[in-house]
């Protein structure tokens, strides 16, 4: 039985190309959202955007954040990115660990 490195060892370039397309959706819409602030028009749901980082979109949406300088003020919206960030992470030492062992 392949154990679960082995298994996401096979879907690497496909993950790898969810993450940039899910990072390019999630900076778009940052980049959206903030234009709309600035115009005053209808926002896009924080529950959305978090939705995106939920999905893999962290990269992007970090990236769009220091970029459009949006969304860094505001505590309660960087608490939760930051939990999916640390989310994410975890999972990716998960899986390398159980790929390539726990080094010692």
């Amino acid at each position: 039985m392949l154990d679960v490195g082995e298994r996401i060892g096979a879907w690497w370039p496909w993950l790898l190309g969810w993450f940039l397309l899910s990072s390019l959706v999630a900076f778009v819409a940052h980049g959206r959202d903030k234009r709309a602030a600035r115009l005053g028009r209808r926002r896009t749901p924080e529950r959305t955007l978090h939705l995106l980082e939920l999905i893999g979109g962290w990269p992007g949406a970090l990236l769009a954040m220091t970029v459009f300088h949006h969304k860094t003020r505001k505590a309660s919206y960087f608490l939760v990115t930051a939990s999916i960030v640390v989310a994410w992470i975890a999972v990716g030492v998960f899986v390398v660990r159980s790929r390539f062992g726990s080094g010692g």
